[in-house]
Protein backbone atom coordinates (compact mmCIF):
# COMPACT_ATOMS: atom_id res chain seq x y z
CA UNK A 1 0.00 0.00 0.00
CA UNK A 2 2.72 2.16 0.74
CA UNK A 3 4.67 1.99 -2.01
CA UNK A 4 0.84 2.42 -4.20
CA UNK A 5 0.90 5.56 -2.29
CA UNK A 6 4.12 6.56 -2.57
CA UNK A 7 4.23 6.21 -6.82
CA UNK A 8 0.41 7.98 -6.69
CA UNK A 9 1.68 11.21 -5.10
CA UNK A 10 4.71 10.86 -7.25
CA UNK A 11 2.90 10.78 -10.25
CA UNK A 12 0.72 13.56 -9.30
CA UNK A 13 4.22 15.75 -8.23
CA UNK A 14 5.20 15.22 -11.39
CA UNK A 15 1.74 16.34 -13.19
CA UNK A 16 1.31 19.11 -11.47
CA UNK A 17 4.92 20.51 -12.26
CA UNK A 18 3.87 21.34 -16.13
CA UNK A 19 0.73 22.88 -14.88
CA UNK A 20 2.19 24.92 -12.26
CA UNK A 21 4.73 26.41 -14.74
CA UNK A 22 2.26 26.98 -17.08
CA UNK A 23 0.16 29.67 -14.46
CA UNK A 24 3.44 31.02 -13.83
CA UNK A 25 4.39 32.02 -17.41
CA UNK A 26 0.66 33.21 -18.15
CA UNK A 27 1.04 35.63 -15.12
CA UNK A 28 4.59 36.84 -16.88
CA UNK A 29 2.53 37.92 -19.99
CA UNK A 30 -0.76 40.32 -19.53
CA UNK A 31 -3.75 38.76 -20.80
CA UNK A 32 -4.97 39.47 -24.05
CA UNK A 33 -8.71 39.95 -24.71
CA UNK A 34 -10.48 37.27 -26.84
CA UNK A 35 -10.99 38.32 -30.42
CA UNK A 36 -14.84 38.49 -30.63
CA UNK A 37 -16.37 39.60 -33.81
CA UNK A 38 -17.36 43.33 -33.98
CA UNK A 39 -20.50 44.19 -35.39
CA UNK A 40 -20.12 47.10 -37.71
CA UNK A 41 -22.44 49.05 -40.26
CA UNK A 42 -20.59 48.92 -42.75
CA UNK A 43 -19.51 45.01 -42.22
CA UNK A 44 -23.49 44.54 -43.56
CA UNK A 45 -24.42 41.97 -46.16
CA UNK A 46 -23.81 43.53 -49.69
CA UNK A 47 -25.39 41.58 -52.32
CA UNK A 48 -29.82 40.91 -52.69
CA UNK A 49 -30.53 38.26 -54.93
CA UNK A 50 -32.50 38.12 -57.54
CA UNK A 51 -35.04 35.34 -58.34
CA UNK A 52 -37.27 33.71 -61.13
CA UNK A 53 -39.39 30.62 -60.64
CA UNK A 54 -42.31 29.35 -62.30
CA UNK A 55 -43.23 27.27 -59.60
CA UNK A 56 -46.46 29.34 -58.59
CA UNK A 57 -47.62 29.64 -62.39
CA UNK A 58 -50.26 27.27 -64.02
CA UNK A 59 -48.64 24.12 -65.40
CA UNK A 60 -49.66 25.43 -68.95
CA UNK A 61 -48.12 28.54 -68.73
CA UNK A 62 -44.83 27.58 -66.62
CA UNK A 63 -42.88 26.67 -70.20
CA UNK A 64 -43.55 29.79 -72.02
CA UNK A 65 -42.49 31.63 -69.28
CA UNK A 66 -39.34 30.37 -69.18
CA UNK A 67 -39.21 30.31 -72.35
CA UNK A 68 -39.57 34.17 -72.06
CA UNK A 69 -37.16 34.49 -69.73
CA UNK A 70 -34.20 32.71 -71.41
CA UNK A 71 -34.73 34.29 -74.63
CA UNK A 72 -32.00 36.91 -75.00
CA UNK A 73 -29.34 33.56 -74.31
CA UNK A 74 -30.91 30.50 -75.40
CA UNK A 75 -33.97 29.35 -77.34
CA UNK A 76 -35.63 26.54 -75.29
CA UNK A 77 -37.29 23.74 -76.26
CA UNK A 78 -39.12 20.69 -74.69
CA UNK A 79 -38.67 17.07 -75.15
CA UNK A 80 -40.52 15.80 -78.05
CA UNK A 81 -42.77 13.78 -75.48
CA UNK A 82 -43.24 16.16 -73.02
CA UNK A 83 -46.46 18.45 -73.86
CA UNK A 84 -46.12 21.96 -71.79
CA UNK A 85 -49.18 21.39 -70.30
CA UNK A 86 -47.51 19.34 -67.68
CA UNK A 87 -45.71 22.07 -66.65
CA UNK A 88 -42.24 22.84 -66.04
CA UNK A 89 -41.14 24.02 -62.76
CA UNK A 90 -37.66 25.95 -63.11
CA UNK A 91 -36.29 28.26 -60.67
CA UNK A 92 -32.82 30.50 -60.77
CA UNK A 93 -31.36 32.67 -57.89
CA UNK A 94 -28.81 34.89 -59.08
CA UNK A 95 -25.70 36.96 -57.01
CA UNK A 96 -24.82 40.16 -58.92
CA UNK A 97 -20.85 40.28 -57.26
CA UNK A 98 -20.51 43.42 -60.25
CA UNK A 99 -17.88 41.44 -62.66
CA UNK A 100 -19.32 38.09 -61.60
CA UNK A 101 -23.05 37.01 -61.81
CA UNK A 102 -23.36 33.52 -59.81
CA UNK A 103 -26.61 31.73 -61.00
CA UNK A 104 -28.08 28.80 -58.52
CA UNK A 105 -30.43 27.00 -61.18
CA UNK A 106 -32.92 23.95 -60.77
CA UNK A 107 -34.55 22.94 -64.04
CA UNK A 108 -36.52 20.29 -65.40
CA UNK A 109 -34.93 18.78 -68.88
CA UNK A 110 -34.79 20.39 -71.78
CA UNK A 111 -33.25 21.29 -75.00
CA UNK A 112 -31.30 24.23 -75.85
CA UNK A 113 -29.75 26.77 -79.12
CA UNK A 114 -27.67 29.97 -79.32
CA UNK A 115 -27.54 30.47 -82.95
CA UNK A 116 -25.68 32.90 -84.91
CA UNK A 117 -29.10 35.17 -85.53
CA UNK A 118 -29.48 35.32 -81.70
CA UNK A 119 -25.43 36.47 -81.63
CA UNK A 120 -25.92 39.28 -84.07
CA UNK A 121 -28.44 41.42 -82.22
CA UNK A 122 -27.04 40.27 -78.68
CA UNK A 123 -24.22 42.20 -76.62
CA UNK A 124 -23.74 38.89 -74.60
CA UNK A 125 -20.90 37.52 -74.87
CA UNK A 126 -19.80 36.42 -71.67
CA UNK A 127 -17.92 33.49 -70.62
CA UNK A 128 -19.55 30.93 -67.92
CA UNK A 129 -18.25 28.10 -65.95
CA UNK A 130 -21.37 25.17 -65.64
CA UNK A 131 -21.06 23.02 -62.47
CA UNK A 132 -23.68 20.93 -62.33
CA UNK A 133 -24.78 19.16 -58.62
CA UNK A 134 -27.07 16.58 -59.90
CA UNK A 135 -28.17 15.57 -63.52
CA UNK A 136 -26.24 15.88 -67.47
CA UNK A 137 -25.38 18.05 -70.07
CA UNK A 138 -24.63 17.76 -73.55
CA UNK A 139 -23.13 20.79 -75.77
CA UNK A 140 -22.28 20.76 -78.89
CA UNK A 141 -19.95 23.79 -80.57
CA UNK A 142 -17.93 23.52 -83.43
CA UNK A 143 -19.54 19.38 -83.87
CA UNK A 144 -17.91 18.84 -80.44
CA UNK A 145 -19.86 17.45 -77.93
CA UNK A 146 -18.75 18.29 -74.27
CA UNK A 147 -20.63 15.87 -71.82
CA UNK A 148 -20.89 17.55 -67.96
CA UNK A 149 -22.12 15.45 -64.77
CA UNK A 150 -22.26 16.01 -61.16
CA UNK A 151 -19.14 17.85 -59.24
CA UNK A 152 -17.67 18.73 -62.88
CA UNK A 153 -16.79 21.61 -64.89
CA UNK A 154 -17.29 22.75 -68.31
CA UNK A 155 -16.01 26.60 -69.28
CA UNK A 156 -17.73 28.32 -72.48
CA UNK A 157 -18.37 30.99 -74.61
CA UNK A 158 -21.19 33.08 -74.93
CA UNK A 159 -20.27 34.55 -77.94
CA UNK A 160 -19.68 31.51 -79.72
CA UNK A 161 -22.88 29.80 -81.12
CA UNK A 162 -24.15 26.20 -79.75
CA UNK A 163 -26.87 23.88 -79.37
CA UNK A 164 -27.52 20.82 -76.29
CA UNK A 165 -29.31 18.91 -74.15
CA UNK A 166 -29.99 18.43 -70.39
CA UNK A 167 -31.90 15.62 -68.10
CA UNK A 168 -33.46 17.43 -64.82
CA UNK A 169 -30.49 19.40 -63.14
CA UNK A 170 -29.44 21.37 -60.41
CA UNK A 171 -26.22 23.44 -61.41
CA UNK A 172 -24.50 26.72 -60.30
CA UNK A 173 -23.64 28.92 -63.29
CA UNK A 174 -20.12 31.32 -62.94
CA UNK A 175 -20.85 34.53 -65.63
CA UNK A 176 -18.40 37.22 -66.07
CA UNK A 177 -17.99 39.68 -69.00
CA UNK A 178 -15.13 39.21 -71.37
CA UNK A 179 -13.48 42.09 -70.35
CA UNK A 180 -12.73 40.32 -67.44
CA UNK A 181 -10.58 38.20 -69.21
CA UNK A 182 -9.74 40.85 -71.78
CA UNK A 183 -5.23 40.29 -70.68
CA UNK A 184 -5.81 36.13 -70.71
CA UNK A 185 -6.29 36.12 -74.80
CA UNK A 186 -3.06 34.18 -75.04
CA UNK A 187 -4.36 31.20 -72.79
CA UNK A 188 -8.63 31.95 -73.45
CA UNK A 189 -8.17 32.28 -77.33
CA UNK A 190 -8.23 28.28 -78.44
CA UNK A 191 -10.58 27.41 -75.68
CA UNK A 192 -14.52 26.93 -75.40
CA UNK A 193 -16.92 24.37 -74.29
CA UNK A 194 -13.61 22.64 -72.39
CA UNK A 195 -14.23 20.60 -69.22
CA UNK A 196 -12.15 21.42 -66.87
CA UNK A 197 -10.20 18.46 -65.23
CA UNK A 198 -7.21 18.03 -62.59
CA UNK A 199 -6.41 18.97 -59.12
CA UNK A 200 -6.77 22.64 -60.21
CA UNK A 201 -10.51 22.43 -61.03
CA UNK A 202 -11.51 20.17 -58.08
CA UNK A 203 -9.78 23.19 -56.20
CA UNK A 204 -11.91 25.70 -57.97
CA UNK A 205 -15.25 23.28 -57.44
CA UNK A 206 -13.83 23.84 -53.57
CA UNK A 207 -13.76 27.48 -53.26
CA UNK A 208 -17.47 27.64 -55.25
CA UNK A 209 -18.87 25.20 -52.24
CA UNK A 210 -17.15 27.76 -50.16
CA UNK A 211 -18.70 30.91 -51.03
CA UNK A 212 -21.91 29.51 -52.41
CA UNK A 213 -23.55 29.06 -48.68
CA UNK A 214 -22.37 32.31 -47.84
CA UNK A 215 -23.42 34.79 -50.95
CA UNK A 216 -26.44 35.73 -48.29
CA UNK A 217 -23.39 37.30 -45.44
CA UNK A 218 -20.60 38.58 -48.12
CA UNK A 219 -19.73 42.46 -47.63
CA UNK A 220 -18.22 45.07 -50.13
CA UNK A 221 -14.90 44.52 -49.41
CA UNK A 222 -14.66 40.63 -49.81
CA UNK A 223 -16.79 40.55 -53.19
CA UNK A 224 -13.86 42.03 -55.38
CA UNK A 225 -10.97 39.93 -53.86
CA UNK A 226 -13.28 36.90 -54.53
CA UNK A 227 -14.22 37.94 -58.23
CA UNK A 228 -10.14 38.03 -58.54
CA UNK A 229 -9.47 34.91 -57.05
CA UNK A 230 -12.62 33.32 -59.19
CA UNK A 231 -10.60 34.57 -62.35
CA UNK A 232 -7.64 33.47 -61.31
CA UNK A 233 -8.36 30.15 -60.55
CA UNK A 234 -10.43 29.51 -63.87
CA UNK A 235 -7.46 30.83 -66.22
CA UNK A 236 -5.61 28.59 -64.68
CA UNK A 237 -7.84 25.44 -64.72
CA UNK A 238 -7.98 26.48 -68.40
CA UNK A 239 -4.51 26.48 -68.85
CA UNK A 240 -4.13 23.15 -67.04
CA UNK A 241 -6.88 21.65 -69.56
CA UNK A 242 -6.78 22.86 -73.01
CA UNK A 243 -5.77 20.68 -75.33
CA UNK A 244 -4.47 21.21 -79.53
CA UNK A 245 -7.63 22.21 -81.39
CA UNK A 246 -7.90 22.11 -85.03
CA UNK A 247 -5.49 24.48 -87.11
CA UNK A 248 -8.52 25.94 -88.31
CA UNK A 249 -10.44 26.67 -85.43
CA UNK A 250 -6.90 28.28 -83.80
CA UNK A 251 -6.60 30.58 -86.04
CA UNK A 252 -10.26 31.84 -85.99
CA UNK A 253 -10.71 32.02 -82.03
CA UNK A 254 -7.05 33.48 -81.65
CA UNK A 255 -7.50 35.82 -83.85
CA UNK A 256 -10.83 36.55 -82.40
CA UNK A 257 -9.74 36.86 -78.98
CA UNK A 258 -6.71 38.99 -80.54
CA UNK A 259 -9.34 41.19 -82.02
CA UNK A 260 -11.33 41.51 -78.60
CA UNK A 261 -8.21 42.80 -77.16
CA UNK A 262 -7.18 45.44 -79.13
CA UNK A 263 -10.75 46.66 -78.94
CA UNK A 264 -10.57 46.90 -75.53
CA UNK A 265 -7.33 48.21 -74.93
CA UNK A 266 -8.22 51.31 -77.57
CA UNK A 267 -12.59 51.57 -77.10
CA UNK A 268 -12.18 55.25 -76.71
CA UNK A 269 -9.56 56.04 -79.16
CA UNK A 270 -10.85 58.07 -82.45
CA UNK A 271 -8.55 55.69 -84.21
CA UNK A 272 -10.78 52.31 -83.91
CA UNK A 273 -12.01 51.21 -86.94
CA UNK A 274 -11.68 48.41 -88.86
CA UNK A 275 -9.04 49.14 -91.28
CA UNK A 276 -6.64 49.86 -87.82
CA UNK A 277 -7.99 46.44 -85.90
CA UNK A 278 -7.46 44.55 -88.93
CA UNK A 279 -4.14 45.93 -89.46
CA UNK A 280 -3.01 45.64 -85.26
CA UNK A 281 -3.55 41.99 -85.65
CA UNK A 282 -2.29 41.22 -89.00
CA UNK A 283 -5.58 40.44 -90.97
CA UNK A 284 -7.35 41.92 -93.95
CA UNK A 285 -10.14 43.71 -93.42
CA UNK A 286 -12.68 40.97 -95.24
CA UNK A 287 -11.35 38.35 -92.82
CA UNK A 288 -11.77 41.02 -89.96
CA UNK A 289 -15.59 41.54 -91.17
CA UNK A 290 -15.96 37.21 -91.17
CA UNK A 291 -14.78 37.14 -87.96
CA UNK A 292 -17.86 39.65 -86.23
CA UNK A 293 -20.49 38.52 -88.76
CA UNK A 294 -21.98 36.50 -85.74
CA UNK A 295 -21.51 39.62 -83.65
CA UNK A 296 -23.82 41.83 -86.22
CA UNK A 297 -20.40 43.30 -87.20
CA UNK A 298 -17.25 45.17 -86.24
CA UNK A 299 -18.90 48.40 -85.74
CA UNK A 300 -21.78 47.22 -83.64
CA UNK A 301 -19.40 45.51 -81.66
CA UNK A 302 -17.43 48.56 -80.71
CA UNK A 303 -20.89 50.45 -80.35
CA UNK A 304 -22.23 48.08 -77.80
CA UNK A 305 -19.00 47.88 -75.72
CA UNK A 306 -18.39 51.45 -75.79
CA UNK A 307 -22.35 51.59 -74.57
CA UNK A 308 -21.64 49.46 -72.03
CA UNK A 309 -18.67 51.36 -70.37
CA UNK A 310 -20.95 54.77 -70.64
CA UNK A 311 -23.26 52.69 -68.46
CA UNK A 312 -20.81 51.63 -66.19
CA UNK A 313 -19.74 55.65 -66.16
CA UNK A 314 -22.93 56.86 -65.55
CA UNK A 315 -23.38 54.57 -62.72
CA UNK A 316 -20.34 55.51 -60.86
CA UNK A 317 -20.91 58.37 -58.62
CA UNK A 318 -17.43 59.13 -58.39
CA UNK A 319 -17.42 59.84 -61.97
CA UNK A 320 -18.84 63.88 -62.13
CA UNK A 321 -18.39 64.41 -65.64
CA UNK A 322 -21.22 65.67 -67.98
CA UNK A 323 -23.30 63.21 -69.96
CA UNK A 324 -22.50 64.73 -72.95
CA UNK A 325 -18.74 63.94 -72.18
CA UNK A 326 -19.10 60.73 -71.83
CA UNK A 327 -22.11 60.35 -74.65
CA UNK A 328 -18.68 61.79 -76.96
CA UNK A 329 -16.16 59.06 -75.19
CA UNK A 330 -18.88 56.70 -76.15
CA UNK A 331 -18.61 57.70 -79.75
CA UNK A 332 -21.69 60.03 -79.75
CA UNK A 333 -21.13 63.55 -81.46
CA UNK A 334 -24.93 64.24 -80.77
CA UNK A 335 -26.72 63.88 -77.09
CA UNK A 336 -29.74 62.92 -78.76
CA UNK A 337 -28.35 59.83 -80.62
CA UNK A 338 -26.81 58.68 -77.50
CA UNK A 339 -29.80 59.00 -75.31
CA UNK A 340 -31.70 57.08 -77.90
CA UNK A 341 -28.96 53.95 -78.56
CA UNK A 342 -28.58 54.29 -74.86
CA UNK A 343 -31.67 53.98 -74.35
CA UNK A 344 -32.47 51.24 -76.61
CA UNK A 345 -29.62 48.78 -75.37
CA UNK A 346 -30.97 49.26 -71.68
CA UNK A 347 -34.37 50.44 -71.21
CA UNK A 348 -33.58 52.71 -69.46
CA UNK A 349 -32.20 56.61 -70.03
CA UNK A 350 -28.59 58.03 -69.64
CA UNK A 351 -30.40 60.82 -67.09
CA UNK A 352 -31.97 58.03 -65.15
CA UNK A 353 -29.22 56.34 -64.70
CA UNK A 354 -27.10 59.65 -63.94
CA UNK A 355 -29.77 60.19 -61.20
CA UNK A 356 -29.94 57.05 -59.48
CA UNK A 357 -26.48 56.81 -59.03
CA UNK A 358 -26.55 60.09 -57.27
CA UNK A 359 -28.75 58.73 -54.89
CA UNK A 360 -26.96 55.36 -54.42
CA UNK A 361 -29.60 53.13 -55.90
CA UNK A 362 -27.79 51.08 -58.84
CA UNK A 363 -30.81 50.61 -61.25
CA UNK A 364 -30.52 47.50 -63.81
CA UNK A 365 -32.16 47.55 -67.44
CA UNK A 366 -35.72 47.67 -67.91
CA UNK A 367 -37.00 44.14 -68.41
CA UNK A 368 -38.48 44.36 -71.95
CA UNK A 369 -42.55 45.38 -71.95
CA UNK A 370 -44.07 42.11 -72.82
CA UNK A 371 -41.99 40.36 -69.87
CA UNK A 372 -43.53 41.54 -67.45
CA UNK A 373 -43.15 39.45 -64.53
CA UNK A 374 -39.79 41.06 -64.10
CA UNK A 375 -35.64 41.28 -65.16
CA UNK A 376 -34.99 38.03 -67.34
CA UNK A 377 -32.01 36.40 -67.20
CA UNK A 378 -30.30 39.20 -70.14
CA UNK A 379 -31.01 41.75 -68.17
CA UNK A 380 -29.08 40.39 -65.47
CA UNK A 381 -26.33 39.69 -67.54
CA UNK A 382 -26.10 43.15 -69.50
CA UNK A 383 -25.35 44.53 -65.92
CA UNK A 384 -22.38 43.00 -65.28
CA UNK A 385 -19.57 45.24 -64.71
CA UNK A 386 -21.73 48.02 -63.74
Amino acid sequence: MRDRSTGAESEEDHAGAPATQAQSERRRWPREPSVQPIPRSDALAALTPLHFSTRELPPAAQFQTWRAHMASLVEVRLPDNVPPEDGFVAEQTAWHCGNLLIVQQRVPGHSYLRPQAMLRASPIDHWYVELLRSGMTWTEVDRRVAENGPDRLVFRSLGYPFRGRTTAADAVLLFMPYELFADDAAVLGETNNLVLSGNLADLLINYIDGVEPRLDRLTAEEIPRIVRTVHDMVVACVASSAKPDAAGQQTNKGMMERAHRYIHLNLHSADLTPDAIARAIGISRTRLYQLFEASGGVLNYIRRRRLQQAHAALSDSADSRPIAEIAEAAGFDVAANFTRAFSHEFGVSPREIRKAAAAERPVAPAAPVERHRGSTIGDWLKTLGN
